[in-house]
């Protein structure tokens, strides 16, 4: 029996309708930039497989360091025990976060990174005995599965059947150079009860909403709007931390500071399951008590997983190696020269670039995320042997670090062919 036929049997797989797309690939190796299926065909992986396998797959040094980890110590419970692999990367990550940053509590995933991150923010304020339970987050924002970062998102098929079961949350425009003014009127007017706890947001890009970008100067009013409305601020970085940017993280770019942020994704190399959400000495302070009631209660089975813990070290290092740095700069170089020459073909639309991330819209009547372009686009590109996750009209990269100059222009080159060459007028 074929893999596809063993995996039709049992398999429910993740954001898939199966009665319209019944087969899923095979894919059985990965190395570097690449993906390989059972027959043989190899794609480059253009999206470093959401976001996570930044230094390529099974990179050999993080591997290595991994193997030798599992024979000292696996798998630890993280509640009343410690271990050397947890310490060092909370010293390093504390040494690359935004220096307000002081603690991390480690959790599993993004969606729980950003779970975490409310609850702290939440028990804050109940733990210091002012009543603030609201949450704001932005129009189009997605943070994740959970029903606290369900609430924080924007409405979506994600999370509308569960919106009468989530925890009270108001949206706002994100912020732009056209509407900052009505943005922060909103705000006013949102703060006047002085009941929001916190602001979710994703810093500078909307992952989900097609790399949708914030302008930065409209993000720092309404970060430094709601530092002195007395709201806590928490980035989601689980997109664009560890340098998708062009900085270590996105908050970098900002004057004003998160007093919470969510890691994943990229934290552990996309080589084993693993999140962090870190916060300012204040927060964590405010957890100190004879009282047990004041403890946060949040735990998970796998919390700073030793060999997790391990692949995020050896991820740490890479990222603030002078090679990887170069690498970032030579994506973000070849990234703009493509932009330029995308300004010239008229099937496409809203160019943006941040970092390593590169987008653009097709010009299309339709634009559903899950329609018939989507689908027209990732086959084309698959074919072509480039593996994307176009978001309806939205085309998008976010290559590997460990990418060459002449494999980039490659991918560079497919992108523009595509366009050219598809109908893509529906």
């Amino acid at each position: 029996m074929s893999l596809v036929s063993r995996d039709k049997k049992h398999i429910w797989h993740p954001l898939n309708q199966h009665q319209t797309h019944p087969n899923s690939l095979p894919i059985v190796k990965a190395k570097g930039i690449y993906l390989y299926d059972e027959k043989g065909n190899k794609y480059i992986d253009g999206i470093s497989s959401w976001y996570t396998a930044v230094y390529g797959h099974c990179n050999p040094t993080i591997t290595d360091a991994v193997k030798k980890q599992m024979d000292q110590l696996d798998q630890i419970v993280f509640a009343g025990f410690t271990h050397e692999p947890a310490v060092e990367l909370s010293e390093r990550l504390v040494e690359i976060l935004p220096k307000n940053q002081k603690k991390v509590f480690f959790s599993d995933n993004g969606s729980t990174a950003v779970e975490v991150g409310i609850k702290i923010a939440l028990q804050y304020w109940s733990n210091i005995g002012i009543n603030k339970t609201k949450i704001i987050g932005f129009n189009e924002g997605f943070h994740g599965d959970t029903f606290g970062a369900m609430a924080a998102s924007g409405e979506s098929v994600y999370n509308k059947p569960f919106k009468p079961l989530m925890v009270s949350a108001t949206k706002i425009l994100p912020p732009r150079k056209n509407n900052i003014e009505y943005v922060l009127e909103h705000l006013e007017k949102l703060t006047k009860a002085n009941d929001i706890a916190a602001l979710v947001y994703e810093p500078l890009v909307q992952g989900a909403a097609g790399m949708k970008m914030h302008d930065e100067e409209a993000l720092e009013q309404v970060l430094s709007f709601c530092r002195k409305k007395d709201v806590l601020l928490v980035a989601d970085e689980v997109m664009t931390g560890f340098g998708k940017t062009g900085t270590y993280f996105a908050s970098d770019w900002m004057q004003t500071k998160p007093d919470i942020i969510c890691m994943s994704k990229a934290l552990s190399a996309g080589l084993l399951p693993l999140a962090a959400t870190s916060s300012t000495q204040d927060i964590y302070d405010a957890f100190l008590s004879d009282k047990n009631e004041k403890s946060f209660f949040h735990a998970h089975t796998y919390s700073a997983n030793p060999l997790a813990c391990v692949a995020a070290i050896e991820g740490v290092k890479l990222l603030t190696s002078s090679y990887i740095q170069d690498q970032i700069k030579m994506i973000e170089e070849c990234n703009r020269a493509f932009l330029e020459a995308l300004k010239n073909v008229d099937k496409v639309t809203n160019l943006r670039q941040k970092g390593v991330i590169l987008a653009f819209d097709i010009k299309t009547k339709n634009n559903h995320v899950y329609g018939t372009l989507r689908d027209t686009l990732f086959n084309y590109f698959m074919n072509k042997g480039l593996y994307l996750r176009p978001l309806g009209n939205t085309l998008y990269i976010v290559p590997p670090y460990v990418i060459t100059k002449v494999e980039l222009k490659h991918v560079h080159q497919t992108l523009l062919e595509g366009i050219k060459s598809l109908s893509i007028d529906e």
